[in-house]
């Protein structure tokens, strides 16, 4: 079983809300299971830190749940077209996996939320493929083979999966929303399993 790692900072919902859909993408490919974690926020306040386990939710990531994994699906809310500090914070603390090239080969994909359409859903797509381009990772995007990419009015697009969502309940996924995470889970997944062979 090749598990695949969907990592997510999420302050509100949605962001986690996609992080599911996603992994439920990932369990429908055989051979492949998806390995849910979170980042734990970041604080202005250098005393202040958030507990060795969260309140609710799954456990924070590890280097080693990078290490483990045949793949890597990674989503943030949008910070003014950038990725949360809080994923960024754990991103620079792999500059060790770096070094070993641990990452290189395997398939990564992205995802992101914002409360607006234009709210830099794909610039923050962007910023959170830099680092992992630099690990050596291979971006995998969702393609126009995806009916919903070309009919939604409301997430999605070919660098990753996102959702808006309109000030409404955060977690309120739209169907194509579901359907483009989903696929983005499974085409990960499916991509992992072929570099395996």
């Amino acid at each position: 079983m090749k598990e695949i790692l969907v990592l997510y900072y999420s302050r509100y919902g949605a962001t986690e809300a996609l992080a599911r859909e996603v992994s439920v993408g990932v369990d429908t490919v055989a051979g492949a299971a998806a390995r849910l974690r979170t980042v734990p926020a970041v604080s202005a306040n250098s005393e202040a830190s958030e507990d060795a386990i969260p309140a609710k939710g799954p456990p924070y990531a590890s280097i080693d749940d990078l290490v483990e994994c045949a793949g890597l699906v990674i989503g943030s809310p949008t910070r003014f077209g950038n990725m949360a500090a809080a994923m960024k914070y754990f991103l620079d603390g792999t500059g060790s996996l770096w070094l070993g090239g641990a990452l290189a080969g395997k398939p990564a994909g992205l995802f992101s939320s914002t409360s607006t359409l234009h709210g830099g859903q794909e610039s923050t797509l962007l910023t959170m493929a830099i680092p992992l381009l630099h690990h050596g990772m291979l971006i995998t995007g969702i393609p126009y083979t995806e009916a919903a990419l070309s009919t939604t009015t409301t997430g999605g697009s070919p660098y990753g999966a996102t959702h808006v969502s309109w000030n409404r309940k955060p977690d309120s996924l739209s169907d194509d929303e579901k359907s483009l995470a989903r696929a983005l889970g499974a085409r990960v997944a499916s991509v992992a399993l072929k570099l395996a062979d």
